[in-house]
Parts: structure tokens; C-alpha cells; sequence
């Protein structure tokens, strides 16, 4: 949704409506994941993609029989081994989509959702998805502010509370309520997209290895800072653009700089004099993934120097190290993809092995 945003924002402001389809609920091995969205525009464009192409064409179809029509609709799509013809997702899984219209009448929360994402400030949307509340009617909520309506005033109340919440993690999902906002009850059903910053990668150690692990960073989503106390090597020409290059010794920075859940910490100095204080810092900190590169020695080493430095086990049990899943890996490169496979395997709880190694399903539920 993050990056179809900008041609969406143009047909808005055009007060051309368009078709928004989004992923709000997925079984088994779905493609993509709750808040993937595709848009169909004037001219029958275009834009994003709800399922890779198993059901883009029937998609297209709801998009356009909705801004026709002017009312939200609700389909799931699964596989059907009884008709091999019919629509459906050949990977087994099943999607649940939301079809709705939107012009400046139908979503009068868009314009200030769409500049909270562009300016890079967190919120959610909540839309109404099914129940006796209108179909298709969504609520902008910022940890400040509040846009919209869901028709109810304790409606509105309850989901906004949920809302901040979910945007303090960077959460996506379905909640249940009552028409007033009950608790307990489950006769509306609301779609909860939260569009949180860009989690932050921090690789410390300006080497060739950090420019290959800054490049995939990006490539994976993050906000990528390279941070190196050695001004020769900390500079902005030697990292792929849009990377931030800090010149500060590396603990000093991460104590100057805020990280949660989703920030992953890349330490690629293998020196002593600042792997040590970094790490010790690093360790006692939220963090999605902590990770140091060096040799079967270095490490021992450094985790002598952390125990004598007071971490205690529990704090030492975070860190990855060697960085890196067992690739074989040799050029930067290739260490970069090890890392990163080591970043998503622990951020959905992926064994590292080989998927003919495994049995089941290939997306468990989390």
C-alpha cells in the first residue's frame, strides 16, 4: 500500500475515483500479507498487487463493479480443486479482500493519511470491513489526532484506543467490536493498517562488507545508518544513496539514538576498542536482531570481554555471532545475503534450513 500511495494521493486529488482492493485477512500459504492492496484508476491502470497474479484479473473486475456501483464489497478467494478453471490462488492459501470505492466523498480521511506516510509519521487506519456499521468507512488515527468516523461515537472510541496501540508496533490485523464499540462482542469486524516508520538498520563498521549489508537494508525496507568513527572510511560516496553516514564512535551514537522492537543492529567493526562498549550497549536495549561479525575466535574473545564487562547471560543470548546463517558465504555480497537471511528467519521464526528439508506448510501461521 506504503508505495502505490503517491499515484493514489494524484487520482484523489484529481477527484477521480478509483477501485481500492486490500488484503485483510489470509489463511495457509497466502502470497502476500494483510495490507497489500492494488488500485484500479482511469484508464483502467494499474497499480500494486494483492496476490503476485493468481487473481489480479478478477480483482480488476471488483474495482471497476465498485466505483460503478459505489458500495464496498467483501470476497475471499481459495483454491478449488474441484473446478481447476475457476479464480483462485494456485499456492492453496485463501485471502480475504476489502473492494472499495474512494473519492473525496467516499474516504475523507485519505488526504491526511496519505501525507502522514509521505512525511514518514505514524498512523493507522481503521476500516470498517463488515457488520451493521457502513461498509468501506475508515478512521484516521495518529498518536495525536483523529480523522473520519466509523458511524458511532463509541465505536470510534473503542477502535482509536486499539489503533495506538497496534501503531506502537507496527501491527496489522482484524479486530471485533460491538455496534458502539463492546468489547466482548463481535458484530463488526474492523481492519486495523498501521503505517509506522521504517524500522532502522544501524551497521557499524564502514567497511566493504557494511556498504553490500546497507544495500540489502534497503532493498528489505529499513532505514539503513552507518555509523564508523574513522572519517576516511565514514563517507557518504562509498554507500549506496539514500544510506545516512554518521561519523561518531559507535557506542557513543546508539546511546544517542533511539531504537525499539523492529531495529536492527549490524556490528561489523571485529575491533575490540569498539565492539566491546557497542555491544555492551546494544545488548541492554530493544532490538528485532543483534548481530557481530568475526571469526570463531573473535568471538570467543569478545564474549569474554562482554562478561567481563557485566552482561549477563540473558543479555548475551540476543547476540548473533558469527553474523550470519552458514551460506558458505565469501564476497560482501554474499555475506549481505547471509545476514539478511538471518534478519527474516528470526523475524518470522524461520528454521534457516532448506525448504526440501522441511515439512508442512511453507507459511505457518506466526
Amino acid at each position: 500500500m506504503r508505495d502505490i500511495l503517491p499515484r493514489l494521493s494524484e487520482w484523489y486529488d484529481a477527484r477521480v475515483p478509483f477501485g481500492l482492493a486490500t488484503v485483510v485477512a489470509i489463511s495457509r500459504s497466502a502470497p502476500r500479507d494483510p495490507g497489500a492492496a492494488m488500485a484500479v484508476g482511469p484508464g483502467d491502470e494499474v497499480v500494486g498487487s494483492v496476490s503476485g497474479g493468481c487473481v489480479e484479473g478478477a480483482v480488476f473486475e471488483l474495482a471497476q463493479e465498485v466505483v460503478a456501483g459505489g458500495e464496498a464489497r467483501l470476497e475471499t478467494f481459495g483454491y478449488s480443486d474441484e473446478d481447476a478453471f475457476a479464480v483462485g490462488l494456485t499456492c492453496g492459501g485463501e485471502i480475504t479482500l476489502l473492494v472499495r470505492p474512494v473519492t473525496p466523498e467516499t474516504d475523507p480521511t485519505f488526504p491526511a493519511v496519505a501525507e502522514a506516510v509521505a512525511a514518514g509519521r505514524p498512523v493507522t487506519v481503521a476500516t470498517v470491513i463488515d457488520g451493521p456499521a457502513p461498509r468501506g468507512a475508515t478512521l484516521a488515527v495518529r498518536p495525536d489526532e483523529v480523522s473520519g468516523t466509523l458511524g458511532s461515537a463509541g465505536l470510534d472510541f473503542a477502535v482509536t484506543a486499539d489503533a495506538r496501540g497496534e501503531l506502537a508496533l507496527g501491527a496489522t490485523g482484524l479486530r471485533h467490536y460491538g455496534p458502539h464499540g463492546e468489547r466482548r462482542e463481535d458484530t463488526v469486524t474492523v481492519f486495523l493498517h498501521s503505517f509506522a516508520p521504517p524500522p532502522r538498520m544501524l551497521v557499524f563498521g564502514a567497511i566493504d562488507y557494511a556498504a553490500a549489508v546497507a544495500r540489502i537494508g534497503g532493498f528489505l525496507g529499513y532505514r539503513v545508518t552507518v555509523c564508523d568513527a574513522r572519517p576516511v572510511f565514514a563517507t557518504p560516496k562509498r554507500f549506496p544513496a539514500g544510506v545516512e553516514v554518521v561519523v561518531d564512535w559507535p557506542h557513543r551514537y546508539l546511546r544517542g539514538t533511539g531504537t525499539d522492537e523492529r531495529t536492527v543492529i549490524c556490528v561489523l567493526t571485529h575491533d575490540p576498542k569498539f565492539d566491546v562498549p557497542l555491544l555492551t550497549e546494544a545488548l541492554r536495549r530493544p532490538a528485532a536482531y543483534i548481530g557481530a561479525m568475526g571469526s570463531r575466535r573473535t568471538h570467543d574473545d569478545r564474549m569474554r570481554h562482554l562478561v567481563d564487562a557485566g552482561l549477563t547471560d540473558p543479555e548475551l543470548s540476543r547476540l548473533r555471532s558469527p553474523v550470519g546463517l552458514d551460506l558458505g558465504a565469501r564476497t560482501p555480497e554474499e555475506v549481505a545475503v547471509s545476514v539478511a537471511a538471518e534478519i527474516v528467519a528470526l523475524r518470522w521464526g524461520g528454521s534457516g534450513m532448506p525448504l526440501t528439508a522441511t515439512a508442512g506448510a511453507v507459511h505457518p501461521s506466526p
